[in-house]
């Protein structure tokens, strides 16, 4: 397969850039932000199903949250549609009680408690790739949620869930607020209006939906009925550039003012470019290597799993590839987050990797086709470069790896369908907190990485649950070093690297934050 687009389609890439671009000058150009970059995982934009980085992203400008993070401060909740809130105990549990602020839809209605019900119910009907988040994590219901007047949300969780996450992951895409109104004019066959959402927006945020052109840009306006109002940005332009040489060219001539996914050779060269502003960001992401380990699947033993994480070499990839990008870790529970070690449980060792193999029965390696995504990995690195590099380490231990590149929302799919064998991919947590790795990537019942891959440990299942609801941060601490360890020895994932991610802006762009989790406020942002 070509891994490398051709001549002809860098060429449209960029006309499609130029053609995007037409038309804003001179104060239009100066209130519009345009970014370039990989937005090939984007799926849809309904709250409710959408669970890929470029979905979060947009989202979280188009809808508010109950309570938010802002900025680069992750640990320290802020009022959002929610003016204040408080927690108490119950019989049964735990009762979360929010007042609403005055806010308004895009569609200038107000926002009221029955649509923060209806929002989170319709997530929870949907049984959606992210609904596990409200009905497995925080053990929400239909009913659990009531609107005892129009600015009072009332939310019962039973002893099962920790209160805290519960309010962690609401400020996550499934806890966006949507026009109840709106999306109920719009239901087709009961389906909640997903597909009317999927690429129109209802909701209260600094921005509104103008179009999504598949394959080529999302553009959003300024939400005039916003409370959070951007005052400078009247117009994000989101363009799909996959290849960071594209970016590059279009963020030197000013076509756009932000480039997603640099590599980083051009990421070295931009720190000293004097036009440039290199953002060395944060991320709770990692890169892994997803092994489908199904009864009979060449992955189902174990020792096949550790000879692979053994024949990888990490500090090749952390330090040539991505030139220092990244961090070196093994743990599912990113670096930086109470319950994340960086113990190195398996060092580059090809001649261990070789002996596990054949005492797993197979002396003389195997063939498997390994599905990646197109345009850049995390850290900027291309992912075919990524990708050959994999290659290269299993194929000197007897792994043949064949390389099956496909446009990443694509290989999503078939991997929410468990029909991969060996993927490159990365992930990162809902919501900052370890139980946003924990559960996903252990729990086999909250049908999500775990699930993906296969894998069903009691176990780990049982670990993961009993962290999430532990309210001691020690026991908490000692619950997740256990389940460290027992990943690191019979989990689905080799551990690659947890990424910086690097953005260039035009120095001209201000206020530009890139949160660890992928978030940025386009409000916030301004052109000099």
């Amino acid at each position: 397969m070509n891994l490398i687009p051709s001549r002809t389609a860098l060429s449209r890439i960029l006309m499609c850039t130029a053609l995007l671009g037409a038309g804003l000058a001179g104060a239009q150009r100066q209130n519009t932000l345009v970014v370039g970059g990989d937005f090939s995982d984007l799926v849809t934009l309904d709250p409710g199903v959408a669970y890929e980085f470029s979905g979060s992203l947009i989202l979280g400008n188009i809808y508010d949250t109950l309570v938010a993070y802002e900025g680069n401060n992750l640990k320290t909740l802020r009022p959002r549609l929610a003016s204040s809130w408080s927690v108490a105990q119950t019989g049964t549990g735990s009762r979360i009680t929010f007042k609403l602020r005055d806010a308004k839809f895009s569609t200038g209605r107000p926002v009221t408690a029955a649509d923060v019900v209806y929002s989170l119910e319709r997530v929870i009907n949907l049984k959606t790739p992210s609904s596990f988040l409200l009905t497995d994590v925080a053990n929400l219901k239909v009913g659990s949620v009531t609107a005892p007047d129009a600015k009072t949300v009332v939310m019962d969780i039973p002893k099962t869930a920790n209160p805290n996450i519960v309010l962690a992951l609401l400020t996550f895409n499934v806890g966006g607020i949507v026009d109840s109104t709106e999306a109920k004019a719009h239901i087709q066959n009961g389906d909640y209006g997903s597909a009317w959402l999927k690429n129109h927006s209802a909701g209260s945020g600094p921005f509104k939906l103008n179009r999504w052109d598949q394959s080529a840009q999302v553009a959003l306006d300024v939400n005039p009925n916003a409370f959070r109002r951007s005052t400078t940005i009247k117009r994000v332009i989101l363009r799909y550039m996959q290849e960071s040489a594209a970016q590059q060219t279009a963020l030197n001539s000013g076509e756009i003012d932000v480039a997603w996914d640099y590599t980083p050779d051009a990421f070295k060269a931009a720190q000293t470019n004097p036009n440039l502003k290199a953002l060395k960001t944060d991320t709770f992401t990692m890169a892994y290597l997803g092994m489908n380990s199904a009864k009979g699947s060449v992955f189902e033993d174990a020792r096949v799993r550790q000879a692979v994480r053994y024949a990888i070499d990490q500090d090749g990839i952390v330090k040539s590839l991505l030139q220092g990008l990244a961090l070196k870790t093994q743990t599912i529970i990113p670096l930086g987050m109470a319950g994340s070690t960086s113990r190195i449980s398996y060092p580059y060792d090809p001649a261990k990797a070789k002996a596990l193999l054949r005492a797993a029965g197979k002396p003389d390696g195997f063939s498997v086709d390994m599905q990646i995504g197109t345009g850049a990995c995390p850290g900027g690195v291309p992912c075919q470069d990524l990708a050959a590099k994999l290659q290269s380490d299993l194929a000197k231990v007897g792994i043949k790896v064949n390389i099956r590149q496909s446009v990443t929302s694509e290989m999503l799919t078939a991997y929410r369908a468990q029909k991969t064998s060996l993927i490159l991919m990365y992930w990162g947590p809902d919501y900052p907190d370890a139980d946003g790795n924990g559960t996903p990537l252990a729990d086999y019942g909250a049908k999500s990485l775990a699930w993906r891959n296969a894998w069903n440990n009691p176990q780990a299942s049982q670990l993961a649950q009993a962290a999430a609801t532990e309210t001691n941060q020690a026991k908490r601490v000692n619950l997740y070093a256990q389940l460290n360890k027992l990943m690191v020895d019979e989990g689905p994932y080799a551990v690659l690297y947890q990424p910086n991610k690097p953005v260039v802006t035009g120095k001209n762009v201000t206020g530009f934050v890139r949160d660890a989790n992928g978030n940025v406020q386009f409000e916030r942002v301004s052109k000099k």
